[in-house]
């Protein structure tokens, strides 16, 4: 009797271990949550693509409108030779100071002129010179300002200035000027110069703001 317990009992253990068993088997076919996907390699093609356009972009030219003058301040780079890069002022002979270059010409020619210039000297010692000019600051371009003003003279056309602007720059109006007959003094290319006249009252009123002309080199604000 007692061993017919104990078969009885150990068929219903060896039974219960089979179903978890079975159990365990169907939970890991049903499988666990979806893990997250994981993100693509980049696309390594793609960024050679990217690159090998950009480097097919033709340069950027240089404006040649632009002429280099006295007291302009210039950056001179050469490509992977910081010992002759540097930011230099143009002398009072036109005239830049480099090493291994020496002296050279920078006023009257553009910045691209003068990088042709500046890498023809550099031959004989670094083969294959790039070099860069960029003009930093404008001084060479400048107006005058005479006549009935706090502070009369010389000023430079650096941020484009207008009529309004050189008045400003020039500390404002002395007690008698006449502000109705200003006029800018402009020299053209052939020598002659003409008047425009400027009536102040009118321009800050909002009439006539076609007299507020952008300044150009050389131009001359005469203020009564």
């Amino acid at each position: 009797m007692l061993r017919r317990i104990v078969r009885e009992h150990r068929t219903r253990v060896v039974a219960m271990l089979v179903g978890l068993v079975l159990s365990g088997c169907l939970w890991g076919q049903a499988g666990s949550p979806d893990k997250p996907a994981q993100a693509a390699p980049p696309d390594t093609n793609q960024e050679t693509n990217k690159n090998a356009e950009a480097a097919a972009a033709p340069a950027k030219q240089h404006d040649d409108t632009f002429i280099i003058g006295v007291d302009d301040v210039l950056a001179v780079n050469v490509w992977k030779e910081a010992e002759v890069s540097r930011s230099v002022p143009v002398r009072s002979d036109g005239k830049i100071s480099l090493p291994l270059v020496g002296e050279v010409q920078a006023a009257g020619e553009t910045p691209h002129q003068l990088e042709l210039a500046i890498a023809k000297r550099l031959q004989s010692y670094i083969s294959e010179p790039e070099v860069t000019v960029i003009v930093q600051q404008i001084n060479s371009q400048k107006f005058n300002i005479l006549g009935q003003v706090v502070k009369p003279g010389f000023y430079s056309l650096a941020n484009s200035p207008t009529v309004l602007d050189a008045i400003a720059m020039a500390g404002g109006f002395r007690d008698f000027a006449k502000k109705k007959s200003m006029y800018v003094l402009r020299q053209n290319p052939d020598g002659t110069s003409i008047r425009l006249p400027f009536n102040y009252k009118d321009v800050i009123q909002g009439k006539n703001a076609a007299q507020n002309v952008k300044l150009q080199p050389h131009d001359t604000v005469y203020v009564p």
